[in-house]
């Protein structure tokens, strides 16, 4: 079980919900082609998805990276306003407190869609790697299928 008090709330910290090894929430944001916000019972998390890295679209150093867009888009189809599972690895949070998930809608992998569907990248951040080469045999085929924004290579 993991809880943690949720850091520069005002008026103190409030407690985040109680995370075992996965769980159900409802999306309410769809923030990138990486990253949603999710209400848990009462409390909304901003979760990352693990193992995939998509093109920015409103960083403050990088602003906006070709694909952007197309991956945010895609994301907001795949789980915008949905029911979602999400799955814990090994570390659940981040250095900078999002939760960390394999994102599931019903019985397809968000985060394993995006990288067969060419609009995201392996991004492999041990300790968590449940499913890594999974993940890079589905980039290596979106790669030599020339799908998603591997169009533009």
């Amino acid at each position: 079980m993991l809880a943690a008090a949720r850091p520069g709330s005002p008026g103190g910290a409030r407690p985040r919900p109680a995370l075992t090894g996965g769980f159900h929430g409802e999306v309410v944001r769809v923030v990138d082609g990486d990253t949603i916000h999710v209400r848990i019972g009462g409390a909304v998390e901003k979760v990352r998805y693990i193992g995939v890295n998509t093109p920015e679209v409103g960083h403050p150093r990088r602003g906006e990276e070709p694909g952007g867009r197309e991956a945010l888009a895609l994301n907001r189809r795949l789980v915008g306003g949905k029911a979602v599972r999400l799955e814990l690895d090994v570390q659940a949070r981040d250095r900078y407190g999002r939760l960390l998930a394999y994102v599931w809608v019903g019985d397809t992998m968000v985060n394993a869609e995006l990288l067969r569907l060419g609009y995201a990248q392996v991004m492999t951040v041990p300790p968590n790697v449940r499913h890594q080469d999974l993940f890079l045999r589905l980039q290596r085929d979106a790669r030599e299928a020339g799908r998603g924004l591997w169009k533009r290579a």
